[in-house]
């Protein structure tokens, strides 16, 4: 995640991830599945499987398509993940339990609801990490927790939006330039690469000039958990003390027709931001996309944490809203040997 710090580089050194129970992921979806319907909906849990390998099992198993299997996002195969999954109600019996035979994979839910789930149709991710081998200042780590559990974290797209060694990227880049495009099936991943990457360019600006909490003049600010947002008035006294508490954010741009939804002095900030890839926003303009605003920070809730120093463990948990990385969070923690999703 090449984002600068914004609590300076981290005081402690650990390792994440030395076996997937160190990495727990449990999806949040936000309401119950009715327990009627069309489709049946499983909760699964997974222990070193990606998300699209279990949908294509169970798929062969309820003898339907992969593309009639839903679930809401991908969840990393290096953990230990629980999601849902939906397919169309099968005609007759499924030994659902064959699951666990072709993959290291259960079925812990089997419920029914009217629709098929849909991408992005949780709420949240609830995580539970734990780093192991913790070396370094344990007493500013202990500060430096208390501070992002009020204040929160840069909300940066993370390596995984852009692709092995930045691969959907480049073929984006290539795209726009004029090069071949791409299968339908992978231009809306491309297009949302090439939004992450400005979205990106103009957090680090935020965070390099200090103001990534500050909110600039024009810039359109977003209530906490809701996609909509306002352009403050400038003598708004409240404004402060709600950015403090968590009630609303600061935003940056995620690139489309008409370019940023920011005015004034924000709006020539972002451009500014993006200048150096005008190639990226020119081809989201040209694709026609529609501009919206993503919050600069995410604050990670239910944060709590244990550290045994005299093992060298720190086990975090805390709760992300659908979108966000726990990347954003673990780097301003600790450097860690390996990379979050």
């Amino acid at each position: 995640m090449n984002l600068p710090y914004a609590l300076g580089e981290p005081t402690v050194h650990g390792r994440l991830r030395q076996q997937p129970e160190d990495f727990v992921v449990d999806e949040v979806l936000g309401f119950v599945p009715d327990g009627r319907g069309d489709h049946v909906w499983l909760s699964v849990r997974k222990r070193g499987e990606n998300t699209a390998w279990v949908a294509k099992q169970l798929s062969r198993i309820a003898g339907c398509s992969e593309r009639d299997v839903g679930y809401s996002g991908l969840k990393d195969r290096h953990a230990v993940t629980t999601q849902w999954f939906s397919l169309p109600a099968p005609r007759k019996a499924v030994n659902w339990a064959a699951l666990g035979e072709r993959t290291a994979a259960e079925i812990v839910v089997i419920t029914r609801h009217g629709r098929k789930l849909r991408r992005g149709t949780h709420r949240a991710n609830r995580f539970l990490l734990t780093v192991r081998g913790i070396e370094g200042d344990v007493n500013a780590l202990q500060t430096r927790l208390a501070v992002i559990r009020q204040q929160g974290v840069p909300n940066g797209f993370a390596e995984q939006r852009f692709g092995h060694d930045g691969g959907n990227l480049d073929a984006v880049r290539a795209w726009f330039a004029g090069g071949k495009p791409p299968h339908r099936g992978q231009q809306g991943m491309l297009l949302s690469t090439a939004r992450s990457e400005l979205f990106n360019a103009v957090l680090t600006r935020r965070i390099e000039n200090g103001d990534w909490l500050q909110p600039l003049p024009g810039e359109p600010l977003m209530l906490d958990g809701r996609h909509s947002f306002f352009i403050a008035e400038a003598d708004d006294a409240a404004l402060p003390a709600r950015i403090a508490s968590g009630d609303v954010h600061t935003s940056g741009p995620l690139w489309g027709k008409g370019g940023t939804q920011a005015e004034g002095e924000c709006a020539e900030f972002e451009q500014a931001a993006i200048e150096n890839d005008a190639l990226l926003a020119e081809g989201l303009v040209r694709e026609g996309l529609e501009p919206a605003r993503r919050p600069l920070r995410v604050i990670p809730r239910n944060m709590h944490w244990q550290l045994d120093e005299a093992h060298g463990v720190l086990r975090v948990g805390f709760d992300l809203p659908s979108g966000s990385y726990a990347t954003a969070v673990m780097r301003e923690i600790v450097s860690t040997d390996e990379a979050v999703d």
